[in-house]
């Protein structure tokens, strides 16, 4: 039997939504939880699941229309079934024997309701919200309600939002107290005419006699006088000029106030002058001039606003198996290891000249990278604590010492090893360091060559960087981050002199690095760079 697919409800204030994409085509087999439709609310694009099974037989909404609440979204069936009845308005020949029996409950309990009185329970303010926290309550028992007014304040899994009411009359009863935290469709408050006695209605609410379905159920019961009074007074809006209800669709309420909007001024295009998302992204202040002749009491000069209008975008890039190995292991040493950053500020006018004389012989290049990377591996071998890597119920001392050097390449971050850096001169460094660097931008280097480091560095400083921390390379128990050169005043021998300074920032795992163990190996890593003879040694 065929199903009919309704616009779905998807935040407390939505009453119409946009289908952004069909992820089921016209003929495709669903299965119940699979995603039917990505669907923009007001408040954010949500996925669609589908709580049935069968064939899609139709699609009411195109991508990119805009539906109200309720409205025919899509019918699913059995293939090749007929559906021109529903589609030519009318119902399908059988009823399941559980809607009967709902029916006939909820009607039973709608008399036990007194007239104007609505049962609000906890809205479902976001796509995963199970529950909410009542933060604070801005209404109290017996004060008067407007529709419009703000309840309460709730906390979400992802934010706290206003609650605002739909109805209009006293504060009966609060279900939920300050701070306290509820169910989605609990019992949250109840609204009516002042002096209405509710407590046989709270208690039929416990014991799941009645719920708030039953106030919609009442509702759908109305006379048709009054049903045909509702809708009259639903559907006419005030004149803006008469300071009544301006009406508009809650995603146009949001862009009006992100762009500090009077919906007063703004002339609504949707039915009876309803006030839509287009009409708010179209307006302009020499507009609302024209559309207000009428003001001829009032002397105002319009303001030139800038309100920039355009489409949001995005594409979805498959990530790569690189990018994808990268984010596992670097959430995992995150949210595995306890970080904490040491950072210290280098004087590296010394280096800087050291750099020049050795570079000045025939066939040598040497980088400050170079000489920051010969540094950490002879201060490793003076804090072996540092050289270690955690396992759980043992702490790794690894007596080699294996620098890793990161290097970024197209899909992401490489890291080429140095085996037995220690034992390298500084030359030595630079020729291996430049090989292998050369080999990952190139795609050419081989797994066994990024394998094995017992310590990482990170260099940013050629990017103009001057200070960052690093995520620890695991096994590791450290990476350092080395920042740019800066030539800036420093204080030397109590006189102000122009200086060069670098700052480097150490990321340790403290399950085996303690922070004076840290500090005294930043000290080492200091003593070599500031006096680079130091390492030639």
């Amino acid at each position: 039997m065929a199903i009919v697919v309704n616009m779905p409800r998807l935040s407390d204030t939505m009453e119409e939504g946009v289908v952004a994409k069909w992820l089921k085509q016209v003929g495709d087999k669903i299965e119940e939880g699979d995603i039917l439709a990505e669907i923009e609310t007001d408040k954010a694009t949500m996925e669609f699941e589908s709580f049935n099974e069968g064939t899609l037989l139709h699609i009411g909404v195109q991508e990119g229309e805009t539906s109200p609440v309720d409205a025919l979204l899509a019918i699913i069936g059995d293939e090749g079934e007929d559906i021109s009845g529903i589609l030519n308005g009318a119902s399908t020949e059988e009823t399941p024997q559980e809607v009967v029996q709902e029916e006939t409950t909820v009607k039973s309990n709608t008399s036990s309701i007194p007239d104007g009185v609505q049962i609000i329970s906890m809205p479902r303010l976001s796509d995963t919200m199970e529950e909410g926290t009542v933060a604070s309550w801005l209404k109290n028992i017996g004060d008067k309600v407007e529709e419009g007014d703000i309840l309460a304040e709730i906390e979400t899994d992802k934010a706290t939002m206003e609650f605002e009411s739909f109805y209009e009359g006293v504060l009966l009863h609060i279900g939920v107290q300050e701070g306290e935290s509820a169910k989605v469709d609990s019992l949250l408050t109840i609204i009516g005419p002042e002096g209405t006695d509710v407590s046989t209605l709270v208690t039929a609410h416990k014991d799941g006699s009645i719920s708030t379905a039953t106030v919609e159920a009442k509702k759908e019961t109305s006379t048709p006088e009054t049903k045909q009074i509702e809708e009259q007074t639903a559907v006419i809006p005030q004149s803006n000029n008469t300071g009544g209800r301006i009406f508009a669709s809650p995603l146009a309420k949001k862009i009006a106030k992100d762009k500090g909007i009077n919906l007063a001024d703004v002339k609504g295009s949707g039915e009876n002058g309803r006030i839509v998302k287009k009409d708010v992204e179209s307006y302009t202040p020499a507009a609302a001039v024209e559309a207000t002749p009428t003001q001829t009491n009032q002397t105002t000069t319009p303001l030139a606003t800038y309100i920039p209008v355009g489409e949001e975008s995005y594409e979805d890039v498959k990530n790569s198996q690189m990018r994808k190995v990268i984010a596992k292991r670097l959430g995992e040493s995150k949210f595995t290891a306890p970080h904490y950053y040491l950072t210290i500020e280098l004087d590296m006018d010394n280096a800087i000249a050291s750099r020049k004389t050795i570079n000045a012989l025939p066939e040598t290049k040497v980088s400050f990278n170079d000489m920051v990377v010969k540094a950490c591996a002879m201060a490793l071998k003076k804090h072996p604590q540092v050289n270690t890597s955690w396992n759980g119920d043992t702490t790794r001392y690894n007596h080699h010492i294996h620098i890793g050097v990161a290097v970024a390449v197209d899909d992401g971050l490489l890291v080429p090893v140095l085996k037995f850096t220690d034992q390298m001169s500084l030359t030595q460094i630079g020729g291996n360091v430049r090989d292998l660097a050369g080999k990952a931008r190139n795609k050419k280097i081989a797994p066994n060559e990024m394998e094995g480091s017992t310590f990482t560095i990170s260099n940013l400083g050629m990017f103009g960087i001057q200070e960052f921390t690093s995520i620890i390379n695991q096994p590791n128990s450290a990476i350092l981050s080395v920042g740019a050169i800066e030539e800036k005043p420093v204080v030397k021998e109590g006189q102000i002199v122009v200086g060069n300074t670098m700052k480097v920032t150490l990321a340790c795992d403290h399950r085996t690095v303690d922070g004076a163990t840290g500090a005294q190996f930043l000290q080492t890593v200091r003593a070599y760079i500031e006096n680079p003879v130091t390492m030639l040694a």
